[in-house]
């Protein structure tokens, strides 16, 4: 996955910081989809969308803190994430580190700090994914449809991370076979992008 195809989420209360830890996503290459101060705000959109990565301040505004958005969200979908806090106390490392994030920056942090944590967390979660095993009967139990064998097969593949190009060569189809194999694979499974998708059968597991 190139960098501009991977979608990061900011939760901070902040707006300057969040404003700035975004142009700093931006300018490392990556797409920042957007931004939250606020817990109930946070959790209602990551209800309905599934960023690639998630960056969470712990101290925010709302009726929970980072710990409880990313406690909460993590119940529903598994989304790697990362915290961004000043907090370096025991009684937070404790309460954050049961949640087992992909990584913990302490403010005021650099660009290079926020790369390699980024990289590293998408690394983390990539690998994890590689190591899933799809069972095509549970699938099938998800699905608006059941999925066909090449179906299946194209989303273990998804799983690995492959892009078009390289399913193409795996499967010995053009690209357009390969977009079309996809376009009814995310119809089956009522999702809109490869993210989702993985999301989904992870969550089935």
């Amino acid at each position: 996955m190139s960098n501009t195809n991977v979608n990061i989420f900011v939760i901070e209360d902040e707006i300057i910081i969040a404003q700035d830890i975004a142009k700093k996503v931006e300018k490392l290459g990556y797409h920042a989809m957007g931004i939250s101060g606020n817990s109930e705000k946070a959790v209602e959109f990551l209800s309905f969308n599934t960023p690639d990565l998630i960056l969470c301040d712990i101290r925010i505004k709302g009726s929970m803190d980072g710990i409880g958005v990313m406690e909460l969200i993590q119940k529903k979908k598994r989304m790697p994430f990362i915290f961004l806090t000043s907090l370096s106390d025991r009684v937070t490392l404790d309460k954050a580190k049961i949640l087992m994030p992909y990584g913990y920056i302490l403010k005021p942090f650099s660009e290079n700090d926020l790369l390699s944590s980024i990289e590293m967390a998408l690394y983390r979660f990539e690998n994890e994914i590689k190591h899933f095993n799809l069972d095509h009967e549970k699938i099938n139990t998800i699905a608006l449809e059941p999925l066909s064998t090449k179906e299946f097969e194209m989303l273990g593949a998804l799983t690995k991370g492959l892009n078009n190009k390289q399913l193409s060569e795996q499967f010995f189809v053009s690209i357009n076979t390969i977009k079309f194999h996809l376009k009814n694979l995310f119809q089956k499974l009522e999702v809109n992008s490869r993210t989702e998708a993985i999301h989904k059968v992870i969550e089935a597991k």
